[in-house]
């Protein structure tokens, strides 16, 4: 199925409690590229598979095929080595002409980490992500705010929540230019930002120095999200968290709206 665009979609948030007692039959088959260098591609998988509980397969990178998937997810890891430069070499996959044909049609895609810098090299979503402020790799759990609920990818979320994710990133450190981030503001693109555990944001809780704490974005239509922390290593109790889990669930639940709609 092609998922029309999230404006499609999108509900007030007022009528969220409602529309979550929806239940959601339908299971909705999402795709995980492997590229040669992926690293947390298995962990995305089973997030999907076995706690999400729906239909998954994996898309090799040399594939044209995305297998009639609902979503995408571009994993993290070391595509290609990170040689050249992080996802520079990746965006010229032949499967990520299938992810840019999809994303055209409204599809979901979420890049996680690697997938978030693969998606900027790629076009599908602007700036790019340098190297962090100390040029030391950072790994460990961060608090995000939510500053956009209204989206697939945070519908089950609250305005302002504050989430715990972890991270894991040489280069996470976000940049765009001026011009770019007012529209990023005004559009109300940017959906993750780092803050302290009661929501502020500080220069202390910026991990990476990461412009205007930025932690994700989403694309001008919605449908199409780049995030450095892994809700893949937050979904499940044994990992000590289970707020990563809330973006898989507003994923499924925004596809199973969308899938309603269209009937």
């Amino acid at each position: 199925m092609c998922i029309p665009p999230y404006k499609t979609f999108a509900v007030p948030r007022r009528d969220h409690a409602k529309l979550k007692k929806i239940p959601l039959e339908a299971k909705m088959k999402f795709g995980v590229l492997i590229f040669p260098g992926s690293n947390c591609d298995h962990d995305a998988f089973w997030t999907i598979q076995q706690v999400a509980k729906q239909p998954v397969t994996f898309l090799w990178h040399e594939s044209h095929d995305l297998e009639n998937c609902d979503a995408v997810i571009v994993p993290g890891g070391f595509a290609y080595g990170d040689y050249l430069r992080t996802g520079a070499i990746a965006k010229f996959s032949p499967v990520m002409d299938a992810v840019r044909k999809f994303a055209a049609g409204g599809g979901l895609v979420l890049g996680i980490c690697n997938g978030f810098q693969i998606l900027c090299e790629s076009g599908l979503l602007p700036g790019a992500l340098m190297c962090n402020v100390g040029l030391k790799y950072v790994c460990k759990p961060v608090h995000v705010r939510v500053e956009n609920s209204e989206t697939p990818f945070t519908n089950c979320c609250q305005a302002r929540e504050v989430l715990t994710i972890p991270i894991g990133h040489m280069a996470g450190n976000y940049f765009c230019d001026e011009a770019m981030l007012d529209q990023l503001r005004r559009e109300n693109r940017i959906i993750f930002r780092y803050s302290s555990a009661s929501g502020d944001i500080t220069p202390a809780a910026n991990p990476n120095g990461s412009l205007d704490n930025i932690a994700g974005i989403c694309s001008a239509g919605g449908n199409i999200v780049g995030m450095m922390p892994h809700p893949e290593r937050s979904a499940e109790p044994e990992l000590g968290c289970t707020d990563g889990l809330k973006v898989f669930q507003s994923m499924v639940m925004a596809m199973s709206l969308s899938a309603v709609a269209a009937r």
